[in-house]
């Protein structure tokens, strides 16, 4: 008696999430959004610092600019990565599918064995092997028993196989459908926080031009407010040399001379909070100024550098209540912002005399005296040559 050993009918296990190979393309995406997210976090907080002190509102609007091309960035990734994972999320299924039908017939297959074994009995394999007729048979029998105990087994492993991998491909198809929520939330986040940076840019931009349009207004309300100031020194000094070729004496020496250079004391005493000379304004705008803003406290007592007669004590436009001091020689000290005035035009003072108290707490740089200095050809000149350096 020969035995045909009955092979099961069924196909090779199949090892479809242990083929599956990372997905680089969807890594690479996830460390260009990391590295977005740090340039966001570092543009945040230069924001922040902006915030924090006095700064110009172009360089705000950079900064918002900045961020919603990083936000634009944030999202173009986002979206290559829930592409990326919905393709990603349909083969797996397409995966946990095909293993499941597999661990179904392999389950099916089981079943039939075990039930095949319950109705043999436990003495099935004694009985084959004790009804051998000869050796041969007996070894034929024996080859018959452990092909099928292999069979038996393997078909053991093959549905624990199966069922580890169904385990696997659902927490991972769980998993990353928790990450494409997450990714779908922060992807609809970011849209939402583009759209309000777009609405601070525009109304950034909005204020910026508002700004350029007063500044504009402002320069020019300086510009006549210098070229009246100028009108008004020229026709000072016309009259102070037509008086010394009419009385032919010498001319009266100026008691602001270039031998003071570095040697006045400070009208006030406090920080420079505008430098003499061309500065940035909104935009691509720019004002000159021909003097110096020192910060003191609203009513602080400002004192005449030098000796002289006032020529003039009244308000005039930017320059606000203002002082003009005639030193001789063509050389005139001005004081500007002033709260109030202590002397009155034609009276002659000495040097440190106060002419006023500061004023300016309604400018954009807060209470402060404006200080000028006129040299000869009333040309404007730096204050601070004129001070006495600081330690």
């Amino acid at each position: 008696m020969v035995f045909s050993v009955p092979l099961c009918p069924c196909a090779p296990v199949p090892r479809l999430f242990a083929q599956q190979q990372p997905d680089t393309a969807l890594q690479r995406s996830q460390e260009r959004l990391a590295e977005i997210r740090r340039e966001r976090e570092q543009l945040q907080r230069e924001m922040e610092r902006l915030r924090g002190r006095v700064h110009s509102l172009s360089s705000e609007l950079s900064n918002i600019e900045r961020q919603v091309q990083i936000s634009g960035r944030m999202i173009s990734e986002l979206d290559l990565q829930v592409s990326a994972m919905g393709s990603r999320i349909d083969t797996l299924t397409q995966d946990l599918l095909i293993t499941e039908d597999f661990l179904a017939e392999k389950r099916a297959i089981l079943q039939h064995r075990l039930t095949e074994i319950s109705k043999r009995g436990p003495l099935y394999a004694a009985q084959v092997l004790l009804a051998a007729e000869s050796f041969g048979d007996l070894i034929s029998r024996y080859k018959y028993l452990y092909l099928i105990t292999r069979q038996d087994r393997q078909l053991v492993r093959d549905v624990q196989h199966l069922r580890d991998d169904t385990r696997s491909h659902r927490d991972n198809l769980l998993s990353l459908r928790s990450s494409l929520a997450r990714r779908r939330d922060e992807r609809a986040e970011e849209t939402q926080r583009l759209q309000e940076l777009e609405r601070q840019r525009e109304q950034s931009l909005q204020v910026s031009q508002q700004q350029q349009r007063e500044f504009a207004r402002r320069l020019q309300q300086l510009a006549r407010d210098e070229s009246q100031l100028t009108d008004i020194i020229r026709r000072l000094e016309a009259r102070r040399l037509a008086e010394e070729r009419r009385s032919r004496a010498a001319p009266t020496p100026s008691r602001l001379r270039t031998a003071d250079l570095g040697r006045l004391d400070w009208p006030v005493e406090g920080e420079i909070v505008y430098e003499f000379g061309r500065a940035p304004g909104p935009g691509d705008t720019f004002i000159r100024r021909h003097g110096i803003g020192i910060a003191a406290p609203v009513g602080t007592p400002v004192r005449s550098v030098a000796a002289g007669t006032v020529r003039y004590a009244q308000p005039m436009g930017t320059y606000g209540l203002m002082v003009l001091l005639d030193h001789g020689g063509g050389y005139y000290s001005l004081y500007g912002q002033l709260q109030s005035s202590a002397v009155r035009p034609g009276q002659v003072i000495e040097r440190g005399v106060v002419v006023g108290t500061t004023g300016g707490q309604n400018s954009d740089e807060g209470p402060h005296l404006y200080f000028e200095i006129r040299g000869e050809n009333l040309q404007a000149q730096d204050p601070v040559q004129w001070l006495r350096r600081r330690r």
